[in-house]
């Protein structure tokens, strides 16, 4: 039997020696590496974290003692010590999670996908546990991949190193990465912190050399002792988590599984906060990943594990992804006032061709994505046009931003919001279904929504032409759709569809970006039970056109199809515009209910939320059905017409 399979829970590891423990990282490295190829995965990250993990379980009990990763997309090393090893499907409905899940075991704690959280709750945990008396349970904080350069992080810090009483330990794992590079000085610290021993060396040789200097020896020694801080300032800038008052242990080859254990334990004892910085390589032991100068593997697709080559899919055309950065490439040749903003994702955002072309009108601000927006509504005020891109569901952390400095100033900073709506396989927290809905509530700003790839590059460079105030461009994961074109223009609004039907029942279907496919292609399965549609684009979410209401007017009923969660986004907006607009025509609203969603692939999350043309047409079908029935007049002796349903069916 592998050693791996041996391993049920986290005491396993504890009888172990130190050849069965680097027996046990290489099976792990080599366990990723296949599970990963057959479903895709955070595969970079873990294999540099196989020792620390290995260290983390064997010092500390768990789940008496908690773990806390930050991010969680390394935590599969966790996953595996914790007695999960069915990583078959992975990311898939009725497997794993790709991030840690309280409904899978005890062990996880916290199920944060969102960088930089994990010290404010490392601090609530301590604080709790200094409350209830229980001062034998230890609170560890793995930090990583880049989260370090969040703002939330250094506002938790300033609270931990406050409670001198409260033991906190916090694991920085330090690969110089995030996806790509981490930017910013922290990183430039940290990177110092790698290579500097020029204090430890100075201080060893003034404890062995000044106390046996004769007669003046020892008061020397102790005045030299304090200049100590003057000496960790020159030599090793430690001084700056200790001037907060956190000890720094480090740093430590975080492959070195002992050293990382030895420090840990002298970590634990200490009854304080304490920071243990540990030097890890992003992808170790699969030369692959190591190799992979953009983000060593950190997020593949399906691979293979021999050559590291990820699979294709054919036939598959140009992602939203690919035609969002090949658009900012032709716009930045053309205006060069146009600069792109990303929060430690160049290449997921597709940016990485802006920066290549232009690598001075391109800023990484780190896991910042509030100072990201407040930046940007500064190089606005300077009379550049910045463009944030983020994912959709990163956008929720700079709201105020978005609101209180981009909006209030009314400074043109375009937010492109990659995977909008469903994203499916990294669960509830990735899903970017509340943008619509948040961006409703902030003034003068403008939001787009394509249905297709030639739509996404019309309206980037309608967002990028606007000088008077925020705008936002939202579009999903995946292929994009292919191109639908107009049949016909309704003020700004394009129409897609129009079947007259032959029952005199009209209705108006408005299908916000991604939905306009499924929605045209619904329209025509509606209308084949003799019911007229009409299906429009509106192309801007935000504010409505308001030719909308003209159109309203001339249909029995008005259905919203968006991607997004229903309250308080498009469909909301339509029927404010209804009632204000004094149309009394009734509404539908198809959207994503107001829940977290369990991983699944986007099509079948889709499929469960009745986002599908067959899942439309069927509704659309039957609630024509029943305002037609309504308006049926009724059948003599008070029976129901055909077209009604007694109380008794």
């Amino acid at each position: 039997m592998r050693l791996l399979e041996s391993i049920k829970g986290p005491d396993d590891l504890k009888r172990l020696d130190a050849a069965q423990l680097s027996h046990l990282a290489e099976e792990i490295r080599e366990f990723l590496v296949q599970a990963c190829a057959k479903t895709g995965g955070h595969l970079g990250p873990n294999l540099g974290a196989v020792e620390l993990t290995i260290a983390l379980h064997r010092v500390f009990d768990s789940p008496h003692d908690k773990l806390l990763f930050d991010t969680g997309h390394q935590a599969y090393v966790h996953k595996l010590l914790t007695g999960r090893h069915d990583f078959e499907l992975l990311k898939k409905r009725g497997g794993l999670s790709g991030y840690p899940s309280r409904a899978e075991s005890e062990h996880d704690v916290i199920e944060n996908s969102h960088a930089s959280t994990a010290l404010s709750y490392a601090d609530g945990f301590a604080k709790a546990f200094q409350l209830r008396g229980e001062s034998d349970r230890a609170v560890v904080a793995v930090v990583g991949d880049g989260a370090l350069t969040g703002g939330m992080c250094w506002e938790a810090l300033n609270n931990i190193a406050a409670g001198a009483d409260r033991p906190v330990i916090i694991v920085v794992n330090d690969n110089g990465r995030s996806y790509s590079p981490t930017i910013g000085g922290l990183a430039s610290h940290l990177a110092q912190l790698r290579v500097t021993q020029g204090y430890e060396n100075a201080l060893d040789l003034i404890k062995k050399t000044v106390p046996r200097a004769p007669v003046v020896g020892n008061f020397t020694y102790e005045a030299l002792h304090g200049i100590k801080k003057g000496i960790k300032d020159v030599f090793q800038p430690q001084a700056m988590f200790e001037d907060l008052g956190i000890k720094y242990v480090g740093p430590i080859d975080g492959h070195d599984e002992d050293a990382v254990e030895r420090a840990l334990r002298r970590a634990r004892g200490f009854g304080r906060p304490v920071i243990v910085h540990c030097i890890t390589t992003k992808g170790r032991g699969y030369a692959p990943a190591e190799n992979d100068t953009e983000d060593h593997m950190h997020g593949p697709g399906a691979f293979d594990p021999a050559t590291g080559e990820f699979v294709r899919k054919k036939g598959v055309g140009p992602s939203w992804t690919k035609v969002f950065g090949e658009e900012m490439v032709a716009i930045g040749r053309e205006r060069r006032d146009v600069v792109g903003i990303t929060a430690a994702m160049l290449y997921p955002v597709g940016l990485a061709p802006f920066a290549e072309a232009f690598p001075d009108r391109i800023f990484d601000v780190g896991i910042a994505e509030q100072h990201a927006v407040t930046s940007a509504t500064a190089l606005a005020m300077g009379g550049l046009h910045p463009v944030v891109a983020l994912y959709a569901t990163f956008l929720n952390r700079a709201f105020d931003q978005v609101l209180m400095d981009a909006a209030l100033h009314r400074q043109p900073v375009t937010f492109a919001l990659d995977r909008s709506g469903v994203t499916g396989n990294d669960g509830p927290s990735h899903n970017g279904m509340w943008d619509m809905s948040i961006l409703q509530l902030v003034p003068g700003l403008r939001v787009a929504a394509p249905r297709d790839g030639a739509r996404l590059r019309e309206l980037l460079r309608e967002c990028v032409a606007v000088s008077d105030g925020p705008t936002a461009l939202r579009y999903p994961k995946g292929p994009a759709d292919a191109d639908i074109e107009a049949i016909d223009r309704v003020g700004g609004m394009d129409v897609l569809a129009r079947h007259n039907g032959s029952n005199g029942t009209r209705v108006l279907l408005v299908a916000a970006g991604s939905m306009a496919t499924p929605a045209v292609e619904a329209a025509e399965l509606v209308a084949a039970q003799g019911i007229g549609v009409t299906v429009v684009d509106p192309r801007w979410v935000k504010p409505l056109d308001p030719a909308l209401l003209d159109l309203a007017r001339e249909h029995a009923l008005v259905a919203v199809a968006e991607d997004n969660g229903r309250t308080g986004a498009l469909g909301d907006a339509v029927a404010r515009l209804l009632r204000d607009g004094e149309v009394d025509a009734p509404i539908r609203t198809f959207g994503i209910p107001q829940e977290f969603l369990d991983h699944a692939s986007r099509g079948e999350i889709l499929a469960d939320v009745g986002l599908t043309p067959q899942s439309l047409a069927r509704d659309l079908t039957e609630y024509v059905a029943r305002i037609t029935s309504a308006d049926s007049p009724a059948a003599p002796d008070g029976e129901p017409s055909d077209h009604e349903t007694s109380d008794r069916d």
